[in-house]
């Protein structure tokens, strides 16, 4: 176990369900102090009080992350809960499937908002906290669609996660001077609530495109997260983690079912 976890500060959005909540479980199972921030209040805090029954640390809050003002008073209000913030993960985003040529300048700006402002954002906040940390870890949840493959209807999607590698690049290299540390998880294809809206026809094509034969779950991320923050992992910043069950090596269909 990574014991450097232990009695960390842990912020992680979009926690509420998803990706997001199996970082932050991982993370509580783990020692972690954990701030399960999500837009509904009711759902932050029916998540955190999971947490607690299983043994974990976690208080629930509700926050909008395209809004400076809300991510200013959730960094105080978890620095003043668990004595400051050693770890940031930027979890929350949407990815509705709309097709280049149905997809309006709205559709466009609402995604931008939400995956790259609200990255941004909830980082500028919390930054202050950051650096007083011994242990100053961001770990951002991008994904394979984008700076690794693509899929029809999600361009808008797509660009913003390969936005928040670049974005990633140039913060990795202004927060060294503090010791904090920038990294990202790409996920695959992970069983989750917004995958399952897809339909069984595109979870069972998606399973037999991956050499593991097998969605992803939500734990493989949150553990992928979890080594990226423990001082273990100091001397890595920059980085990209890809847990897909190596979806994105075969070179087609044919090579899965050659092997």
């Amino acid at each position: 176990m990574l014991t450097s976890i232990a009695g960390r500060s842990v912020i992680v959005t979009g926690a509420s369900k998803g990706i997001g909540k199996g970082i932050a479980r991982v993370f509580a199972k783990n020692g972690g102090k954990v701030f399960v921030v999500s837009r509904h209040l009711e759902e932050a805090e029916a998540t955190a009080e999971e947490f607690r029954k299983a043994g974990g640390t976690a208080k629930g809050f509700a926050a909008d992350i395209t809004n400076m003002g809300d991510m200013q008073v959730l960094a105080d209000a978890a620095a003043s809960a668990y004595g400051g913030i050693d770890i940031l993960c930027t979890n929350a985003g949407i990815f509705p499937q709309t097709k280049i040529e149905d997809l309006s300048p709205e559709d466009w700006d609402f995604v931008s908002t939400t995956n790259l402002k609200g990255t941004f954002l909830p980082i500028k906040a919390c930054l202050p906290y950051l650096k007083k940390s011994d242990q100053g870890r961001i770990v951002i949840t991008s994904s394979i669609t984008g700076p690794v493959t693509g899929f029809p209807g999600w361009a808008h999607y797509g660009a913003t996660k390969a936005g928040q590698l670049g974005f990633m690049r140039t913060a990795c290299i202004e927060f060294a001077k503090y010791g904090i540390t920038v990294n990202a998880v790409l996920p695959g294809n992970i069983a989750t609530e917004g995958l399952a809206s897809l339909g069984p026809e595109y979870a069972k094509s998606m399973a037999a495109s991956i050499p593991l034969n097998k969605l992803g779950t939500v734990e493989d991320i949150g553990y992928a997260a979890l080594f990226l923050a423990s001082k273990e992992a100091a001397y890595i910043t920059g980085q990209t983690i890809i847990v897909d069950g190596g979806q994105i090596l075969p070179e087609s269909m044919d090579a899965l079912a050659q092997a």
